[in-house]
């Protein structure tokens, strides 16, 4: 695609993948690139420095009209997962705390009622969610339950006439403090299958306690849930959610979307560095004129490189239904992991003063943490990968 020569290309794309998007997409894109600049960026520090997440800034998201892109909706059919995928990047490259906040609502939650959901829960719950009038949430891990939780999950459901009543916890739960509606997945105690739930706010037994002290991707509202005899009605269980398979489908969508996050937050940490190199003065000039911090900003480019090309092709398998478990997991592995690299590097760049907030550079070290550690682990991911090399598992 021939793109305006007055817009340039994103920096940090040395080989240009963001000319795959056709004009219609590059519009999207340059639409939440504006967003991002007016309404997020500048907050950004602040909002992580106090842990506080800014409302204020949902009704002009929710304008952009881009959550639940992938979902067909009757005016509206399905984008392509390339578009999202750059969407996811470019959140991410300014916040990736709101990157978060977004993937979890309209990855998470509204992918998990798109798959998982009967044609009548689709139509009662994904138009407000896609209008962000409603904002969703996702609970599946557990207090003990994180890795082995396909096989451990400890939360219970049992059917009692048409209600089903939830017994249990989750942990690390994003958006859950102010969420409208959370899916909830529980081992239903008659036939030891898991199954989804969404609880709407509001519901008794259901409370939603903020996580605090927490030190990476502040700005998200991450909770402990605890369910007591939550009373859910039958209407509210995912009528095409059996089993754990059904929830691995999921989370193999929106583990690929993480690689993207990862992108994003080394484009952050790049952009701080680079700006950073071409303003300190040191011996009389820029430190970009010195070949080691040169070697610093190429190691980075690298990094990005690399896993954009990961994340451009995860894009396009999930476009083409071929997308599998182990494509998923290296993708989150490899680029989370370089991600954890390029942070640190685009810190070294600002020297001392890379650990204020105010130059960026800390909030993406920070945040590199999560990312390297949500939606599966480093070693959990290495597994999947290995499993798919050797034909045999090496889980406990």
């Amino acid at each position: 695609m021939a793109l305006d020569d007055e817009i340039p290309l994103l920096p940090g794309d040395l080989f240009g993948y963001e000319s795959l998007l056709d004009a219609d997409e590059w519009s999207v894109v340059r639409r939440t690139r504006a967003f991002l600049d007016e309404h997020v960026a500048p907050i950004a520090a602040d909002c992580w420095e106090y842990a506080r997440f800014p409302h204020q800034i949902v009704p002009p998201l929710a304008e952009l009209g881009i959550a639940g892109l992938t979902i067909d909706f009757e005016d509206r059919p399905a984008s392509r997962q390339l578009l999202t995928g750059f969407l996811a990047m470019e959140i991410a490259r300014v916040d990736p705390s709101i990157a978060t906040f977004f993937g979890v609502h309209s990855g998470l939650a509204m992918g998990t009622i798109a798959l998982c959901g009967s044609d009548e829960q689709q139509q009662r719950w994904l138009p407000p969610m896609r209008s962000m009038e409603l904002i969703g949430a996702f609970g599946l891990t557990e207090p003990e339950g994180g890795s082995d939780v396909a096989g451990g999950m400890r939360t219970t459901a049992e059917r009692i006439g048409d209600t089903w009543v939830l017994q249990g916890a989750k942990r690390w739960i994003g958006n859950a403090t102010f969420a409208d509606l959370t899916v909830i997945w529980a081992r239903d105690v008659a036939d030891d299958q898991v199954k989804g739930f969404v609880v709407e706010a509001g519901t008794p037994g259901f409370t939603a306690e903020r996580i605090e002290r927490k030190y990476s991707l502040r700005t998200v509202q991450n909770a402990d849930i605890t369910l007591t005899d939550c009373r859910v009605p039958e209407a509210n269980r995912l009528q095409r959610a059996e089993s754990f398979k059904d929830t691995a489908r999921v989370l193999r969508f929106t583990r690929g979307g993480v690689a993207w996050s990862a992108v994003g937050t080394q484009l952050g940490a790049y952009d701080a560095a680079v700006r950073y190199a071409a303003e300190r003065q040191q011996f009389g000039r820029p430190i970009g004129h010195f070949q080691l911090v040169q070697e610093l900003l190429a190691k980075m480019l690298g990094n990005i490189t690399a896993s954009l090309g990961m994340a451009v092709r995860v894009a396009q398998l999930q476009q083409d239904g071929v997308f599998r478990d182990e494509q998923a997991a290296l993708a989150k592995w490899y680029s989370t992991a370089r991600l954890r690299e390029t942070v640190a590097w685009g810190r070294e760049v600002l020297g001392g003063n890379g650990i204020v907030l105010d130059n960026d550079a800390m909030r993406f070290f920070a945040d590199a943490e999560a990312l390297y550690s949500y939606e599966g682990t480093a070693q959990m991911n290495a597994l999947i990968v290995g499993r798919s090399i050797t034909g045999k598992s090496a889980f406990v």
